[in-house]
């Protein structure tokens, strides 16, 4: 479970963790050993982000549980415990997100690509036409290629509330459709993270070129959370130096000190 959790962790949320056991003050009570992912968030704070537990046969014993072995005979049942909670999801928006708001990785975001078109002159009606037939098509083919698409064809709302509106809930895929793109053949591309600026792209390359531009900005946000993870793991530091550091550490300070990689005797009395 504990390679799992990882897996999750890094294929869907693009969050690198930190894989190992809990020490034996920190096991879950009773358990006999407690796996844990550790991720570190932007500020340098460890959060731990999933355990599982190996129970043994104590809550088999305690709770009187049963079961019949191959031999026939009555046996406590071995138990485990597992399942990440809504912790992830906090993980997931600390990891990535920017004081712009939310940054979604692709493959977890509700909405992958929203378009939002710009419409033409009220009494240009060849244009609105135009512009609807394009709009079909083109969210036809990002949903053929498999991706979550939305159109956001609101006459109520301006462009400008639009891009802040989806740039803050997360939406990986900004698609800008105008009258001047559209003669041309073209739409604007703009991701909420790892590429700046926006990007021309032809109107029949345009479900490609989304498919592979989200992949990318997925591996991109991996790649910048392992990089801070590598970057935030302190090595070199003596038991007591660490100890030091760590009782020092204020709760209250937003820039936390990171992870501490340190050899020590995992039992009781070193702890």
């Amino acid at each position: 479970m504990l390679d799992n959790y990882a897996k999750l962790c890094k294929e869907l949320l693009a969050i690198p963790v930190v894989k190992g056991c809990k020490s034996p003050a920190e096991r879950f009570a009773g358990a006999e050993e407690t796996y844990t992912i550790e991720a570190l968030m932007q500020n340098g704070w460890a959060l731990q982000s999933g355990t599982s537990h190996f129970l043994g046969q104590s809550f088999g014993k305690a709770f009187d549980v049963t079961f019949q072995d191959k031999n026939g005979n009555q046996s406590d049942v071995w138990g485990t415990s597992w399942g990440v909670s809504t912790r992830l999801i906090g993980a997931l928006i600390m990891t990535h997100s920017d004081d712009a708001g939310l940054v979604l990785p692709p493959k977890v975001a509700p909405v992958q690509v929203v378009i939002v078109p710009i419409q033409p002159k009220k009494n240009d009606i060849e244009g609105k036409a135009a512009m609807e037939e394009a709009l079909d098509k083109l969210s036809a083919d990002l949903k053929a290629a498999g991706l979550r698409v939305k159109v956001d064809d609101r006459d109520f709302v301006r462009n400008g509330a639009k891009y802040f509106e989806y740039e803050r809930k997360g939406v990986p895929l900004r698609i800008e459709l105008g009258p001047r793109d559209l003669a041309k053949g073209e739409c604007v591309f703009k991701y909420r993270a790892g590429d700046e600026g926006k990007i021309p792209t032809t109107l029949n390359d345009a479900a490609s070129a989304a498919v592979a531009g989200l992949d990318s900005m997925q591996q991109k946000l991996y790649d910048a959370a392992a990089q801070r993870l590598q970057d935030g793991i302190n090595t070199g530091f003596t038991y007591q130096k660490t100890r030091d550091a760590l009782e020092g550490d204020e709760a209250g300070e937003f820039m936390g000190s990171g992870l501490y990689l340190v050899p020590w005797k995992c039992d009781k009395e070193s702890e």
